[in-house]
C-alpha cells in the first residue's frame, strides 16, 4: 500500500511539474507579427501598401498598446481595462490624428465578435518554439478564421485583443479581416519577449496631433 502511494506521489509531482513548466501566466511581453496579405480579393495595390508590414503588440499589467506599421501609414490603439479607456492613432506622412474610443464606439467595434465559437482541430504548428493548436473561430454571420495559439503562455490580462479573450492560451497565427471587410492578412509572430515593457511605451503624446 504504502508502495503503491509513494508511486502516485511521484506521478502527481511529475504532473504538477510538467504543467509549471509548460504554463506560464505572463503580465508584460511585446510580440512582433509579420503582416501578410495573401488574399484573391484584395486590391493588389493593398497588397504592395502592405508589402512590409508588422504588428507590435505590448502588454503590461491592465494597459495593452498595439501598433501597426507599414511604409505608409503607422496605427496605434492604447488600452486599459482598468480605465477602460481607448486611444487611437494614426500617421499619414506627416500627418497625425489621435481619436478617443468611447465604451459605445468600443462595444460597435467589437460587435462582430460577440458569440465567437472556436473549434479544436488535431492540427498543431510550432511558431517561435512553442507548440500551437489550430482553432477555427466562428463568427456569428457565418464566417470563419483560422487562429493558432499556445497553452503554454497565458496572459493575465485577457482583453489583451478583445477576440481572443476566450482562447486558453497566447494566439501566435492569426487571419483577420480589414476594417472595410474587401480583404484578410495573416499575423504570425516572428518574435515575443516576456521582459518588463517600459511604461513610456503606453504614454498618451501631449502634443503634435489633431483631435478628431
Amino acid at each position: 500500500m504504502k508502495k503503491h502511494f509513494l508511486i502516485f506521489a511521484f506521478l502527481m509531482i511529475g504532473i504538477y511539474r510538467c504543467y509549471s513548466q509548460n504554463a506560464k501566466v505572463i503580465s508584460e511581453c511585446a510580440v512582433v507579427y509579420e503582416v501578410l496579405v495573401d488574399d484573391s480579393k484584395a486590391d493588389p495595390q493593398v497588397i504592395k501598401a502592405m508589402a512590409g508590414a508588422t504588428k507590435v503588440l505590448y502588454i503590461k499589467g491592465s494597459k495593452t498598446r498595439s501598433e501597426l506599421i507599414s511604409p505608409n501609414f503607422k496605427q496605434a490603439i492604447l488600452y486599459d481595462s482598468k480605465t477602460d479607456s481607448t486611444i487611437v492613432l494614426r500617421e499619414f506622412g506627416n500627418s497625425k490624428y489621435m481619436s478617443f474610443l468611447n465604451e459605445d464606439k468600443r462595444n460597435e467595434k467589437n460587435k462582430k465578435f460577440e458569440g465567437v465559437n472556436f473549434t479544436n482541430t488535431n492540427e498543431t504548428k510550432t511558431i517561435l518554439g512553442y507548440e500551437c493548436k489550430k482553432v477555427i473561430a466562428t463568427l456569428k454571420d457565418g464566417s470563419t478564421y483560422t487562429m493558432f495559439y499556445t497553452p503554454s503562455i497565458i496572459p493575465s490580462n485577457k482583453d489583451y485583443e478583445y477576440q481572443f479573450k476566450d482562447l486558453p492560451g497566447f494566439v501566435l497565427e492569426y487571419e483577420a479581416e480589414s476594417e472595410n471587410g474587401k480583404w484578410r492578412a495573416t499575423y504570425t509572430a516572428t518574435k515575443i519577449t516576456l521582459t518588463p515593457v517600459a511604461s513610456s511605451v503606453f504614454d498618451v503624446p501631449k502634443s503634435g496631433y489633431r483631435l478628431l
